[in-house]
């Protein structure tokens, strides 16, 4: 039997699937689609808020691999 971290079988996928963070997806949006990128972001908060998920999604938006 296969172990999978539950954190990562039930990851977002895109960021529709992204849950309480409306706010940071539409600047995330609103940056990619005005072609204004920051060189970086810096994404706080304690465990369990989407930090590492949003930014997988931010570079695979960036990378357009999603």
């Amino acid at each position: 039997m296969s172990q999978l971290a539950l954190y990562r079988k039930y990851r977002s996928q895109t960021f529709e699937d992204l849950v309480g963070q409306d706010h940071v997806i539409k600047t995330l949006r609103n940056s990619i689609a005005s072609g204004r990128i920051s060189h970086a972001y810096l994404f706080t908060g304690p465990r369990g808020t989407g930090k590492t998920s949003t930014a997988r999604l931010l570079a695979k938006a960036l990378n357009c691999t999603g």
